[in-house]
């Protein structure tokens, strides 16, 4: 029994979730300090199904998540008050986005914003922003790898099996 494209791109989106996941929960027994939850938003947001340009769309991800924690430390020397900064600095990481032309990945950029801004009461903001962006680094770059093993696995097989008709 053939299992369909649609349920192959499926079954693969779902298995580079859950070794994001996975990946990030492993990562986060080593950086003790880092706030490990929002690796795994970064990482899943940074996934995206299989395709043509599941790389290029990736690597568009994480740049647009770099303008977003860039972007929420810029707005943490402002001292602007929430929502204040959220709202602002909204308006800057979609602008910027837009310049470098990473419209595509507009949701990571805001994820990434928040995620730098936002910090527990009680938590110095500056230690805070350095274990949330660590955070967004690390969900970025297990994104990465995994994308990039991911593309390397379904490409050998569709080569092994376009040879296979061949013959």
């Amino acid at each position: 029994m053939a299992i369909s494209q649609r349920n192959k791109s499926l079954i693969s989106y779902a298995a580079k979730c859950v070794a994001g996941i996975l990946l990030c929960t492993l990562i986060s027994y080593f950086v003790t300090w880092m706030d490990y939850s929002w690796s795994l938003i970064s990482v899943v947001l940074v996934l995206s199904p299989e395709g043509k340009d599941t790389l290029e769309l990736t690597l568009t991800r994480i740049k647009a998540n770099m303008v977003g924690a860039g972007t929420g430390i810029i707005l943490l020397l402002s001292e602007l008050p929430n929502p204040y900064n959220m709202a602002v600095g909204a308006v800057l990481a979609l602008w910027i986005c837009d310049r470098l032309k990473l419209n595509t990945g507009a949701r990571s950029t805001l994820a990434a914003l928040i995620i730098v801004i936002l910090h527990n009461e009680g938590m110095h903001v500056w230690d805070a922003a350095l274990s949330r962006v660590s955070a967004v680094v690390v969900g970025c770059l297990s994104g990465l790898a995994i994308s990039y093993v991911f593309h390397l696995v379904i490409k050998s097989d569709a080569e092994v099996i376009h040879s296979e008709r061949e013959e």
